[in-house]
């Protein structure tokens, strides 16, 4: 063999193939493994929609940068990657002004958080919602894999962490740590953030009329007061990841389908019922244009007895209380104090329900509304708004998680439902109060409010995806009207944007200086391997002589 080593050397003098026989396995062993080298994930960018011109909600959809954690991140060319429930306000706030995008995990079970994990969420949520943030965001579905990058991206860094204050005083082993490190690059593609221009805001009206013993008057218009009864569907939150439970509009359509079989022949008032699709965060915008078609060319509708706004009407936590909000405290005699005062009297009856008035004055400084029944009050009209919620500015108020399993949740309405629907009753009727449980109820028997009457109408969708709301209206309620609220081509009032799912990939890679230092070790290593078959005569001459002097001595 050695004697034709000359040859031997001849061979690797000209073959550069041999070359990428010996450094190919030393790329193969530094790279990543391909088949894990690359995840991929459905995630919604968060919501967009301006406001009488402000905007709101993300801004950016293009993402393709390093991926870090809430504690590592720099520059405005890191994504931070988190879990919903490690991020605090502040931290968004920082990262909202200086990261370059935002990746968030949500919960794989909200209810099986702690209460004060839950309260951060939604008081963040509440953040999120309510400015323009420029940098793309977006939210993940809880997935195993992207909750092990997440622990991944923050152990690197509580590991780094820990070396850097264990071993400040050698910079050697922070280089190599540095090295050895992995690191995920993230990419997001198939969003876009275009004005919707064709966006448009359906408004569902309806009217329940006794056909029996009614008056009229020369124009052909009924004699019988009118109470109005709204609620607002809510499609949209900080991301429209599902359909969410409109509960008031399950509160709205179960009094439509209670009060269809007992007012068809009693000729006492007229009840309309109105449906938007536009809840606090489009400013209320939908009932708005309604107002603004209908006031002037309906007399009856100006001398409305008053209007009952269901707003947030099951959303409760730590008690049972409804309030009755409103924009000017009603004045003895009137028919909003008669209703409110019946209205606390039937709310004792069921578990001594507290019902407290609330009264807040219209702020038109104000960019959005606080309440819906604001939009009537504006109009000169008396109106309120019914709620289980305080204060506008509840953080539980546009939330898109659900703290409460089905059935819960259900409990909690059948008792709102009884409450809202005997005081509307006992107010048209004038029936004798009574505080006393069951006394004086007129739902019971076969028509007796139960979970399962409601059940089905939690189930009901926007107009836009199917008929369900408007064959609703159309089974119970006569003159169903269907209109549309339609932004400005000039000045919109409001503007809605694709929200259109995007493809998240994220990929495993290493850091700069890693390809640094690869490319010293590929060099070192063809040097190596280029002197060695350059200077082998040599080689062979010196391990010959240690080879005889090794012979000599024995």
């Amino acid at each position: 063999m050695f004697e034709d080593a000359d040859n031997f050397a001849d061979l690797f003098r000209g073959g550069l193939p041999y070359y990428l026989l010996i450094t190919l396995p030393i790329l193969i062993i530094c790279s990543s493994n391909p088949v894990l080298a690359a995840s991929e994930f459905g995630v919604q960018r968060m919501s967009q929609f301006d406001v009488h011109g402000t905007p709101y909600g993300c801004r950016g959809s293009l993402l393709n940068l390093e991926a870090k954690s809430l504690y590592t991140w720099q520059t405005s060319r890191h994504c931070v990657v988190t879990r919903f429930q490690d991020m605090t306000i502040d931290q968004f706030r920082e990262i909202r002004a200086k990261a370059g995008g935002l990746v968030i995990l949500l919960p794989e079970d909200f209810a099986s958080l702690s209460l004060e994990e839950k309260q951060q969420i939604h008081m963040l949520e509440q953040a999120m919602m309510l400015q323009e943030i420029s940098i793309p965001v977006y939210f993940s579905r809880y997935n195993s894999k992207m909750n092990e990058i997440v622990n991944d991206v923050t152990k690197t860094t509580i590991t780094s962490q820990q070396m850097s204050s264990q071993q400040r005083d050698s910079a050697i082993s922070e280089i190599l740590g540095s090295i050895s490190a992995n690191g995920y690059q993230i990419v997001v593609s198939g969003t876009s953030h275009a004005a919707n221009k064709q966006s448009k805001i359906p408004i569902i009206q309806g009217e329940l009329t006794p056909t029996k013993h009614t008056i009229k008057t020369s124009d052909g218009e009924s004699k019988l007061p009118l109470i109005i009864l709204t609620a607002h569907l809510d499609t949209f939150g900080l991301v429209n990841n599902g359909p969410l439970k409109n509960v008031d509009l399950a509160v709205l359509l179960t009094l439509v389908e209670l009060f269809s079989k007992l007012h068809a022949s009693i000729p006492k008032y007229r009840l309309m019922f109105l449906v938007s699709e536009s809840g606090s965060l489009l400013n209320f915008q939908g009932m708005k244009k309604w107002l603004d078609s209908n006031l002037d060319e309906n007399v009856q509708i100006q001398q409305a007895e008053f209007v009952i706004c269901l707003d947030s009407i099951s959303r409760t936590l730590a008690n049972d209380n409804l309030y009755m909000h409103v924009s000017k405290p009603p004045k003895e005699g009137t028919a909003m104090n008669g209703f409110y005062k019946t209205l606390k009297t039937v709310a004792q009856r069921y578990g001594n329900v507290t019902v407290e008035g609330v009264h807040k004055k219209i702020n038109l400084a104000d960019t959005l509304l606080a309440w819906e029944h604001e939009r009537f009050s504006m109009k000169r009209m008396p109106a309120f708004t019914v709620s289980s919620l305080k204060s506008h500015k509840d953080y539980l108020r546009n939330t898109i998680f659900d703290d409460e399993d089905e059935e819960e949740q259900l409990n909690k309405l059948e008792i709102n439902v009884k409450i809202v629907a005997e005081t509307l009753a006992s107010y048209i009727y004038s029936l004798p109060l009574d505080n006393a449980a069951g006394s004086g109820e007129i739902f019971t028997g076969s028509m007796a409010i139960t979970k399962d009457i409601i059940r089905p109408w939690l189930k009901v969708r926007s107009s836009q995806q199917n008929n369900d709301l408007k064959n609703a209206f159309e089974k119970y309620l006569k003159n169903v009207k269907v209109s549309y609220d339609k932004p400005d081509a000039r000045e919109p009032d409001f503007m809605l944007y694709d929200e259109r799912d995007g493809l998240l990939n994220i990929y495993n890679v290493k850091p700069a200086v890693f390809d640094l230092f690869l490319t010293f070790m590929i060099v070192a290593y063809l040097a190596v391997i280029y002197l060695a078959i350059f200077h082998f005569s040599k080689m062979y001459t010196f391990v010959c002589r240690l080879t005889v002097n090794k012979v000599k001595v024995n």
